[in-house]
C-alpha cells in the first residue's frame, strides 16, 4: 500500500473488502462503531476507514481515536495504519481501552489532587498487597488467606 493517505485510491481501500466493510469504510456519518466476530475483518475495516478519513474527509490524524480490546490487536492495527497512512500515524490515538484511559487519567489526575505516578495493580499485584498487609498486620494466612 502506499505511505501517503493523499496517495491512497478509492480502489486500493476497497479492495478485497465486501460490500458491507465496503460500505463502513466510506461511511459519511460519524462516529461508526464496527462490531463483527473474531477473523471478520474488523481491522482491515477501521485501518481502511481511518485513511480514508484522513485522504478523502481531512481528517487529522489527532482527531482520531481508535479503541480496542487487546495489545496484540492495538499493535496490529497501529502497524496497519503506519503502513497506509505513513509516520503521521504516530500523532493518532491507537490503543486498548486500558491505556487510553490511563494516558487521560495520567494527563487529568492533577486536576483531582492526585499525581500523576500512580500505579494500576493488576490481580496479581493486588494479592501480593493484601499478603503484605496480612503480614504487617500478623494476621493467619490460614485463617484469612487473600483472594
Amino acid at each position: 500500500m502506499s505511505t501517503t493517505s493523499s496517495a491512497i485510491s478509492d480502489d486500493e481501500l476497497l479492495s478485497g473488502l465486501n460490500p458491507q466493510q465496503q460500505e463502513a469504510v466510506a461511511f459519511a456519518g460519524a462516529p461508526l462503531l464496527v462490531v463483527a466476530g473474531a477473523g471478520s475483518g474488523k481491522t482491515r475495516v477501521l485501518t481502511r476507514r481511518i485513511a480514508f478519513l484522513m485522504a478523502r474527509r481531512g481528517v487529522k490524524p489527532y482527531e482520531i481515536l481508535a479503541i480496542t480490546f487487546t495489545n496484540k490487536a492495538a499493535g496490529e492495527m497501529k502497524e496497519r495504519v503506519t503502513e497506509l497512512v505513513g509516520p503521521i500515524a504516530k500523532s493518532m490515538w491507537v490503543s486498548t481501552f486500558h491505556s487510553a484511559c490511563v494516558r487521560l487519567l495520567r494527563q487529568e489526575v492533577e486536576r483531582l489532587g492526585y499525581s500523576s505516578s500512580f500505579s494500576i495493580y493488576d490481580s496479581a499485584d493486588s494479592q501480593k498487597l493484601i499478603q503484605k498487609v496480612c503480614e504487617t498486620l500478623n494476621l493467619d494466612s490460614k485463617r484469612y488467606p487473600p483472594r
